[in-house]
């Protein structure tokens, strides 16, 4: 199992959102302040942790800044209006003016990377968002429907794949139910993603995570037949784009991100769609080289 996760420097609730959503703050005080936003939608911002409070170093001194979106994590509503992309993209909008005063950096990994370009097109037409400063997109969500479609049935294929069929026998035939049922639940929780790793083998040691299925499918359905690529060839932001090569998000999806962005794409060997896990090293060079 996971060890425990490192307490925040700092934490609390926004004040100026429609919901109170849940922050939190570690790294350098002193340093630059960083946005990181999680994927899901629907999740929480802790299983990207313990990995990426590293990009907070004496050499690259950074205020790392998380919070929970609205419908997940320490941000659940029992509200039932549906949650939408918009609703996302307001909420965005309310912590950056609540909460950074400097420029505006941004670190969107999966959907968060999705919901910080559709931030960015949007602050595009509204004076009342800002401008983002610097943007890294870590394995961004699919930019189009279509490439969301390649995405869900190739995790759909690894996950009945031969590979990941054995670990759950390996799983079913050990006495680690009986023994410990917390890290027989926690190694479920892993086998559950282990299509999203090039290698299944390495989908150890995470955090787990809990997505809320009806702010997910909301969020997912608000946005339609879309495909945002056409959007960002007006935006004028210096972009790093990070995409593993097994990642089951196909590689053309963060390419056409790229290339409207103009940005450049950073393509890691041996590595599916956790980069903080399978290729952390890699990851963080290129990240601090381009901030």
């Amino acid at each position: 199992m996971s060890a425990p996760l490192p307490p925040p420097r700092e934490s609390g609730r926004t004040t100026s959102t429609e919901v109170p959503l849940y922050w939190a703050a570690y790294g350098s005080p002193g340093g630059e302040r960083t946005l990181l936003l999680h994927g899901g939608p629907g999740a929480s911002h802790d299983y990207l942790l313990p990995q990426l409070l590293e990009l907070d170093s004496a050499a690259h001194p950074r205020d790392l800044l998380f919070y929970d979106q609205r419908g997940g994590g320490q941000s659940r509503t029992d509200a039932r209006e549906p949650i939408t992309w918009h609703t996302q993209v307001a909420d965005l909008g309310r912590v950056v003016a609540e909460l950074i005063q400097g420029p505006l950096v941004i670190v969107g990994y999966s959907w968060g990377g999705l919901l910080a370009l559709l931030y960015a097109v949007s602050a595009a037409s509204d004076p009342a968002l800002r401008q983002i400063d610097r943007l890294v997109l870590l394995d961004p969500a699919p930019a189009s429907r279509a490439f969301r479609a390649t995405f869900e049935a190739e995790f759909s294929r690894r996950q009945q794949s031969d590979a990941v069929r054995r670990l759950r026998d390996a799983l079913a035939e050990s006495d680690l139910r009986e023994r410990d049922p917390d890290a027989y639940r926690h190694r479920a929780f892993e086998l559950s993603v282990a299509g999203y790793f090039a290698d299944p083998e390495a989908a150890r040691d995470l955090t787990p995570f809990r997505v809320v299925g009806r702010v997910q499918e909301s969020i997912w359905a608000s946005l339609g037949d879309y495909d945002i690529t056409p959007e960002l060839e007006s935006l004028r932001v210096p972009a790093l784009v990070v995409h593993g090569r097994q990642d089951p998000i196909p590689l053309e999806s963060s390419e056409a991100i790229a290339h409207a962005l103009g940005a450049e794409l950073r393509v890691l060997e041996s590595c599916g769609h956790v980069p903080y896990v399978e290729q952390k090293q890699a990851l963080l060079d290129a990240v601090n080289h381009f901030l």
